[in-house]
Protein backbone atom coordinates (compact mmCIF):
# COMPACT_ATOMS: atom_id res chain seq x y z
CA UNK A 1 0.00 0.00 0.00
CA UNK A 2 2.84 2.39 0.85
CA UNK A 3 4.39 1.79 -2.60
CA UNK A 4 1.11 2.72 -4.33
CA UNK A 5 0.90 5.88 -2.20
CA UNK A 6 4.47 6.85 -3.11
CA UNK A 7 3.82 6.36 -6.83
CA UNK A 8 0.53 8.23 -6.59
CA UNK A 9 2.17 11.10 -4.72
CA UNK A 10 5.00 11.34 -7.24
CA UNK A 11 2.52 11.43 -10.12
CA UNK A 12 0.45 14.06 -8.32
CA UNK A 13 3.50 16.22 -7.54
CA UNK A 14 4.71 15.88 -11.14
CA UNK A 15 1.30 16.83 -12.49
CA UNK A 16 0.99 19.82 -10.17
CA UNK A 17 4.55 20.97 -11.04
CA UNK A 18 3.73 20.81 -14.73
CA UNK A 19 0.50 22.74 -14.20
CA UNK A 20 2.26 25.43 -12.15
CA UNK A 21 4.99 25.79 -14.78
CA UNK A 22 2.39 26.06 -17.52
CA UNK A 23 0.30 28.63 -15.67
CA UNK A 24 3.26 30.71 -14.54
CA UNK A 25 4.57 31.29 -18.07
CA UNK A 26 1.33 32.18 -19.81
CA UNK A 27 1.09 32.67 -23.55
CA UNK A 28 1.99 30.15 -26.22
CA UNK A 29 2.48 26.51 -25.20
CA UNK A 30 3.13 25.09 -28.66
CA UNK A 31 6.28 23.20 -27.84
CA UNK A 32 7.34 19.61 -27.62
CA UNK A 33 6.40 17.15 -24.90
CA UNK A 34 9.00 16.81 -22.18
CA UNK A 35 9.95 13.40 -20.80
CA UNK A 36 6.88 13.41 -18.53
CA UNK A 37 4.49 14.12 -21.38
CA UNK A 38 3.90 17.77 -20.49
CA UNK A 39 4.09 20.48 -23.12
CA UNK A 40 7.28 22.53 -22.77
CA UNK A 41 7.00 26.24 -23.13
CA UNK A 42 9.40 27.61 -25.75
CA UNK A 43 9.00 31.33 -25.43
CA UNK A 44 12.51 32.48 -24.59
CA UNK A 45 11.72 36.18 -24.36
CA UNK A 46 8.33 37.88 -24.32
CA UNK A 47 7.21 38.67 -27.88
CA UNK A 48 6.96 42.24 -29.12
CA UNK A 49 3.52 43.58 -28.27
CA UNK A 50 3.94 47.23 -29.28
CA UNK A 51 2.39 48.01 -32.67
CA UNK A 52 4.33 51.27 -33.09
CA UNK A 53 7.61 49.42 -32.53
CA UNK A 54 6.63 46.72 -35.02
CA UNK A 55 5.62 49.38 -37.56
CA UNK A 56 8.57 51.75 -37.15
CA UNK A 57 11.44 49.37 -36.46
CA UNK A 58 10.07 46.14 -37.90
CA UNK A 59 9.57 47.77 -41.30
CA UNK A 60 13.37 47.82 -41.82
CA UNK A 61 14.58 44.85 -39.79
CA UNK A 62 13.44 42.17 -37.37
CA UNK A 63 11.69 43.83 -34.41
CA UNK A 64 14.00 42.48 -31.72
CA UNK A 65 12.42 41.63 -28.42
CA UNK A 66 13.45 44.24 -25.84
CA UNK A 67 14.43 41.45 -23.43
CA UNK A 68 17.60 40.72 -25.39
CA UNK A 69 19.35 43.91 -24.26
CA UNK A 70 19.61 45.88 -21.02
CA UNK A 71 17.81 49.21 -20.69
CA UNK A 72 21.07 51.17 -21.06
CA UNK A 73 21.58 49.60 -24.51
CA UNK A 74 18.10 50.57 -25.71
CA UNK A 75 18.67 54.11 -24.40
CA UNK A 76 21.96 54.32 -26.31
CA UNK A 77 20.42 52.93 -29.51
CA UNK A 78 17.46 55.30 -29.33
CA UNK A 79 19.75 58.30 -28.69
CA UNK A 80 21.59 57.82 -31.98
CA UNK A 81 18.78 57.16 -34.47
CA UNK A 82 20.19 59.84 -36.77
CA UNK A 83 22.99 57.33 -37.47
CA UNK A 84 21.35 53.97 -36.80
CA UNK A 85 24.02 51.57 -38.06
CA UNK A 86 24.58 53.75 -41.11
CA UNK A 87 20.95 54.77 -41.72
CA UNK A 88 18.88 57.70 -40.54
CA UNK A 89 16.03 56.22 -38.49
CA UNK A 90 14.93 59.38 -36.69
CA UNK A 91 11.36 59.45 -35.41
CA UNK A 92 8.98 62.21 -34.47
CA UNK A 93 9.38 63.13 -30.77
CA UNK A 94 6.12 61.50 -29.64
CA UNK A 95 6.85 58.17 -31.35
CA UNK A 96 10.46 58.31 -30.14
CA UNK A 97 9.33 58.68 -26.51
CA UNK A 98 6.72 55.94 -26.86
CA UNK A 99 9.23 53.46 -28.29
CA UNK A 100 11.96 54.39 -25.82
CA UNK A 101 9.54 53.85 -22.94
CA UNK A 102 8.45 50.49 -24.37
CA UNK A 103 12.02 49.27 -24.95
CA UNK A 104 13.36 50.39 -21.58
CA UNK A 105 10.43 49.10 -19.54
CA UNK A 106 10.64 45.69 -21.27
CA UNK A 107 14.43 45.46 -21.39
CA UNK A 108 16.36 42.41 -20.26
CA UNK A 109 17.06 43.99 -16.87
CA UNK A 110 13.44 43.45 -15.90
CA UNK A 111 12.50 40.21 -17.64
CA UNK A 112 12.22 36.85 -15.95
CA UNK A 113 12.64 34.52 -18.93
CA UNK A 114 15.47 32.03 -18.51
CA UNK A 115 17.17 32.60 -21.86
CA UNK A 116 17.11 36.39 -21.50
CA UNK A 117 18.54 35.96 -17.99
CA UNK A 118 21.39 33.82 -19.37
CA UNK A 119 21.93 36.38 -22.12
CA UNK A 120 22.16 39.26 -19.64
CA UNK A 121 24.39 37.37 -17.14
CA UNK A 122 27.29 37.44 -19.59
CA UNK A 123 26.99 41.18 -20.24
CA UNK A 124 29.33 43.15 -18.03
CA UNK A 125 27.56 45.78 -15.91
CA UNK A 126 29.87 48.38 -17.48
CA UNK A 127 29.13 47.28 -21.06
CA UNK A 128 26.45 48.79 -23.24
CA UNK A 129 26.08 46.44 -26.20
CA UNK A 130 24.48 48.00 -29.26
CA UNK A 131 24.17 44.82 -31.31
CA UNK A 132 22.56 41.63 -30.06
CA UNK A 133 24.73 39.69 -32.51
CA UNK A 134 27.93 40.85 -30.80
CA UNK A 135 26.90 39.67 -27.34
CA UNK A 136 28.88 36.77 -25.86
CA UNK A 137 25.79 34.61 -25.38
CA UNK A 138 24.71 35.12 -28.99
CA UNK A 139 28.17 34.17 -30.26
CA UNK A 140 28.23 31.06 -28.07
CA UNK A 141 24.88 29.90 -29.45
CA UNK A 142 25.90 30.50 -33.08
CA UNK A 143 29.57 29.45 -33.04
CA UNK A 144 28.97 26.31 -35.13
CA UNK A 145 27.52 28.29 -38.03
CA UNK A 146 30.17 29.47 -40.49
CA UNK A 147 29.67 33.20 -41.21
CA UNK A 148 29.83 32.60 -44.97
CA UNK A 149 26.82 30.25 -44.66
CA UNK A 150 24.83 33.24 -43.47
CA UNK A 151 26.36 36.12 -45.46
CA UNK A 152 26.41 34.20 -48.74
CA UNK A 153 22.82 33.03 -48.36
CA UNK A 154 20.46 35.50 -50.09
CA UNK A 155 17.59 34.42 -47.85
CA UNK A 156 19.51 35.26 -44.67
CA UNK A 157 22.24 37.82 -45.43
CA UNK A 158 23.17 38.55 -41.82
CA UNK A 159 23.08 37.03 -38.35
CA UNK A 160 20.80 39.90 -37.37
CA UNK A 161 18.03 38.44 -39.57
CA UNK A 162 16.74 36.17 -36.78
CA UNK A 163 13.47 35.20 -38.39
CA UNK A 164 15.22 33.80 -41.48
CA UNK A 165 16.27 30.72 -39.51
CA UNK A 166 14.32 30.85 -36.25
CA UNK A 167 10.86 29.95 -37.50
CA UNK A 168 9.11 31.26 -34.39
CA UNK A 169 11.39 34.22 -33.59
CA UNK A 170 8.54 36.72 -33.73
CA UNK A 171 6.76 34.82 -30.94
CA UNK A 172 9.87 34.98 -28.75
CA UNK A 173 10.80 31.34 -29.32
CA UNK A 174 14.39 30.56 -30.31
CA UNK A 175 14.37 26.82 -29.63
CA UNK A 176 17.00 24.95 -31.61
CA UNK A 177 14.40 22.40 -32.75
CA UNK A 178 12.54 25.16 -34.59
CA UNK A 179 15.52 26.28 -36.68
CA UNK A 180 15.37 25.94 -40.45
CA UNK A 181 18.34 27.38 -42.32
CA UNK A 182 17.15 28.39 -45.80
CA UNK A 183 18.84 26.44 -48.56
CA UNK A 184 19.97 23.61 -46.26
CA UNK A 185 18.30 20.30 -45.74
CA UNK A 186 17.21 19.55 -42.19
CA UNK A 187 19.57 17.29 -40.34
CA UNK A 188 18.27 15.46 -37.28
CA UNK A 189 20.91 14.91 -34.60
Amino acid sequence: MAEIFKRGTLATVTAISGLIATLSYGGDYGGQDDRYGYRRHHVDVPPVMNEAYIKECGSCHFAYQPGWLPARSWQAIMSTLDDHFGDNAELDPETHEQLLDYLVSNAGDYGNSQRAARFRRVISPEATPLRITEATYFRRKHYEIPPQMVRNNREIGSFSNCKACHTRAETGSFNEHEIRIPGLRRRDD
